[in-house]
């Protein structure tokens, strides 16, 4: 049914653009300038080496995210076309189901690949915030990293589940 690709193509590209707000957060977070930790140890405080991985992976984070939303963009406007075509039958699209299924899956490892370089860029986040993961005397962004660590990497198996559950029925 056509109507269900493209409310699924709508929801990859809805949730793609919330987590391009948060690349846009983390990269204003990789300025030289804000360094300082609250973990009030000059020890703690993240270097530039941190500063600068956070810029390459939520640049890698971003790409990911806009190959993702073009390509389920793409497919929503191919079928989207195709069902202009036949006014009668609104409702399903005559299109090759392989390439709306490879489409789709590549929509989808867009998304994954981009999750995963976004969970790294805030685990870099919480550093240059928190203080560095080594930091003895402050184990709050240990703590933090690991609840995102521990909640994204769950979401992402629910995904990647769900996805190829759905290939293989």
């Amino acid at each position: 049914m056509t109507s269900v690709h493209v409310t699924a193509l709508d929801g990859v590209v809805n949730v793609n653009s919330l987590f391009t707000v948060a690349v846009f957060v983390g990269l204003s977070l990789a300025t030289p300038g804000q360094l300082r930790s609250l973990a009030g140890d000059p020890a703690c405080d993240a270097g530039p080496g941190v500063a600068r991985s956070l810029l390459v992976l939520e640049v890698v984070a971003f790409s990911s995210f806009l190959f993702s939303s073009l390509v389920a963009q793409g497919l929503k406007l191919a079928l989207n076309l195709i069902n202009s075509k036949d006014p009668h039958d609104a409702l399903r699209a005559h299109i090759d189901a392989r390439v709306l299924r490879l489409g789709m899956l590549a929509s989808a490892v867009g998304s994954v690949v981009g999750c995963v370089f976004l969970m790294v860029s805030m685990v870099m986040v919480v550093q240059i915030r928190l203080g560095t993961l080594g930091c003895a005397s402050n184990r709050a962004a240990a703590k933090a990293t690991a609840g995102l660590v521990g909640l994204v990497t769950t979401a992402l198996t629910v995904y990647i589940g769900t996805v190829f559950y759905t290939f293989t029925h």
